[in-house]
């Protein structure tokens, strides 16, 4: 008897506390976003979020898993999958600003995305 093979599915990953707390922070600061924005023409890059600027967009980025040992986006791969999403994305004329969980939590993102939105008068 032949086995049959189960297609492979790909689950997508639930969002994380960083990203669902940013959301609700700029609800709040009624700043409009785009979650999980793929970027990229042909890559399946995505970013956390994106905000349409006067200048071009603005990808943010909630880094997590960064104090632990093997997290996410501290692996040697990982992280330098990460510089060359990163690099591409800014040559592509987007912002990046990237937060850690604890930064979103303690409101230093909101607060510094808020700064940066009003000094360059977005």
């Amino acid at each position: 008897m032949k086995s049959i093979k189960p297609n492979k599915v790909k689950i997508p990953r639930p969002p994380s506390i960083g990203e669902e707390l940013l959301a609700i922070h700029l609800k709040e600061a009624k700043i409009d976003f785009v979650r999980q924005f793929r970027f990229h023409p042909t890559r399946l890059w995505k970013a956390d979020f994106s905000l349409r600027g006067i200048n071009g967009d603005i990808l943010i980025e909630i880094e997590g898993g960064v104090f632990m040992k093997k997290g996410g986006h501290t692996t040697g791969k990982s992280y330098s999958e990460n510089c060359i999403k990163y690099n591409h994305a800014a040559l592509m004329g987007f912002v990046v600003l990237r937060f850690t969980t604890g930064q979103v939590q303690s409101g230093e993102a909101i607060n510094f995305i808020k700064q940066y939105l009003k000094e360059r008068k977005i």
